[in-house]
């Protein structure tokens, strides 16, 4: 399960998400801070609706046993939820979002993540950059995915732009001083700064509400950094809302309606210049199909780390002779 998050993210071009993470959670399992063997413990559950604790485990591991479990209460409910407290960093939130899709269910999902962003008109971290995501099962061979973060950028594009020793625009993050910075370094040290403004922030405080309060996880600065916070566990919250669309319409005639109204957003009149429009998911479908058929492309940073973990766990590193 961890890894099949990983090489999808990398496959569907969400690379801040993938192999490039894997140093740190290899870090964090090799100072005991992960417990890669945690069971999913059963807190509460009432009806449809389940209370998790992730036990500290891997959270990619944990999240997709939270939605198998969920699976079944939807089908008999038509509507199924958990929240997971204890957990980690789970990646990119779209993953979980399209299984369940392929299943034919809309998940609404939704994660507290480690302090990286100011509440509107302050500039020290209080939230994380707090995505949420769902996806929706059509007939075009995708779903349409919005996975958002509720930050201007999500901060796995400015630890990517720190590892290639590249500027951030202006605009993407304050330094710890709270002026505009293009230093990914400073940026990381400082704030991200939230998407739209006030709009970002209120976004940000929902999906705070639901996967870090409602979870009994940590909560804002309480959250441990991935990064930062080597010596104690993140504590990290997620919630899911799992929809199964057969308990409201028949399940071919949603599809039916998803792609007309597909083809009727791509048949609209275009700005000049445009020559397609595509809906959330669309682009990162056809990333997934060119890198199934050539390949994922990785970055030599990211094939170094992995070259220098599988001599330090005593592993043969199969890509030797690939990328960098």
């Amino acid at each position: 399960m961890f890894a099949e998050a990983l090489v999808d993210a990398d496959v569907h071009g969400t690379a801040t998400h993938g192999l490039t993470r894997l140093s740190i959670y290899l870090e964090r399992i090799q100072r005991g801070v992960i417990v890669p063997d945690a069971a999913l413990t059963v807190l509460r559950k009432t009806g449809g609706v389940l209370a998790l604790d992730a036990g500290n485990g891997l959270g990619q591991v944990q999240a997709r046993r939270a939605l198998d479990m969920l699976i079944p209460l939807a089908r008999e409910n038509g509507v199924a939820a958990a929240t997971v407290r204890n957990s980690q960093h789970f990646g990119a939130v779209s993953y979980y979002c399209n299984l369940a899709a392929q299943q034919g269910f809309i998940l609404m999902a939704m994660t507290g993540c480690e302090p990286a962003m100011a509440p509107e008109g302050g500039y020290e971290p209080f939230f994380g950059t707090n995505p949420i995501a769902a996806s929706f099962p059509t007939g075009k061979g995708y779903p349409v995915k919005v996975d958002l973060s509720t930050s201007m950028v999500a901060r796995g594009n400015i630890i990517a732009a720190q590892k290639k020793k590249a500027l951030i625009p202006l605009g993407w993050a304050l330094d710890p001083a709270g002026q505009p910075t293009t230093d990914p370094s400073q940026a990381l040290l400082g704030t991200v700064l939230t998407m739209a403004g006030h709009k970002g922030y209120a976004l940000a405080l929902m999906v705070e509400m639901f996967s870090s309060v409602l979870s009994g996880a940590a909560v804002g600065p309480a959250i441990g950094s991935m990064y930062k916070n080597l010596d104690r566990k993140q504590d990290v919250g997620h919630f899911f809302c799992l929809f199964d669309i057969a308990a409201f319409l028949d399940p071919a005639e949603f599809e039916t309606r998803a792609d007309a109204m597909i083809d009727a957003i791509k048949g609209s009149r275009k700005r000049e210049g445009v020559e397609e429009i595509l809906v959330p998911g669309e682009r990162s479908a056809r990333n997934a199909a060119k890198n199934e058929a050539v390949g994922v492309p990785v970055s030599a940073e990211t094939l170094s780390e992995m070259k220098q973990w599988c001599a330090r766990l005593h592993v043969p590193f199969a890509l030797s002779g690939i990328g960098a």
